[in-house]
């Protein structure tokens, strides 16, 4: 069976975004980590491949070794519906930390409380109560 996963590159912050995001969002934890060992291609202890399950959906994420010109953008995001209020306003609240907000957390008419943002380590969120 063919399958597609969200994969998340970074520069050297793939474990430490993932450990925010799995305290962040309820329901998510990391599920393994592989890292570069010595005379492999990454720093050594640098993250070769993770994954996590973050609100259910398996998300794929390495430290890149190579340099690029190119980050992430909010034209893909991680969408989350949330169960309550108080449940979606401490995720907008952390996700938003140190990042960017798109959209504040408001009634935009498609919902009755919605964000959008960026976090800090510049991936998408849209954080939403149906």
């Amino acid at each position: 069976m063919v399958t597609a996963t969200p994969f998340l590159m970074f520069e050297g912050k793939a474990e430490e975004a993932l450990t925010f995001y799995c305290e962040t969002v309820p329901g998510s934890r990391i599920l393994s980590v592989e890292r570069y060992g010595p005379g492999e291609a990454g720093p050594e202890g640098s993250v070769k491949m993770a994954r996590a399950a973050i609100a259910g959906l398996e998300v794929m994420a390495s430290d890149s070794y190579v340099r690029h010109a190119f980050t992430f953008t909010p034209s893909l995001s991680l969408f989350v519906n949330c169960t309550s209020e108080d449940e979606q306003s401490r995720i907008v609240e952390g996700l938003g930390n140190g990042g960017g907000m798109l959209m504040p957390l408001d009634n935009y008419g498609f919902s009755r409380r919605f964000a959008w943002l960026n976090d800090r380590f510049g991936v998408s969120w849209q954080i939403n109560l149906p």
